[in-house]
């Protein structure tokens, strides 16, 4: 049985977010590229809070988006998700989107990580980019 765990640390959840809908959306995903969902827990936090665990467990001294902590085993996607409100919020408004559009990239970017997709070369970070805009297509389907 999959587990998708939502929580929130130094912040709110945004208004529209929906848990079931998100729930829904990444088993779809996982589905597609021929995973299961094992136990993924997403923490929404602060600038302040995802730079301190950047600090901490990555030893990188800058903010980000998201952070991935993968425990995936097999096809079973696991994993620890960190990801800050405040910059998924100004990197919306500096790419001139929706923010709960740059929130849901930023979800299915890190499950999009833990299937084992990177993003450090250019063209990995462009294979990233048409497998996250395949699955926000998907998510409009739901």
């Amino acid at each position: 049985m999959d587990e998708l765990f939502f929580f929130t640390e130094d912040c709110e959840m945004p208004s529209f977010f929906s848990e079931e809908k998100i729930r829904k959306w990444l088993r779809v995903v996982a589905s597609d590229y021929s995973r299961k969902i094992g136990a993924i827990s997403f923490i929404f936090c602060s600038d302040p809070y995802i730079l301190d665990v950047n600090r901490k467990y990555l030893n990188h001294d800058y903010y980000t988006d998201v952070i991935t902590f993968d425990y995936v085993e097999g096809e079973i996607l696991s994993g620890d998700v960190f990801i800050s409100l405040d910059t998924v919020k100004s990197n919306s408004e500096e790419y001139h989107t929706a923010y709960e559009e740059e929130l849901n990239r930023v979800i299915v970017h890190s499950l999009l990580h833990l299937i084992g997709y990177k993003d450090k070369t250019d063209e990995d970070a462009a294979e990233m980019r048409s497998n996250e805009n395949h699955c926000l297509e998907l998510l409009k389907t739901l």
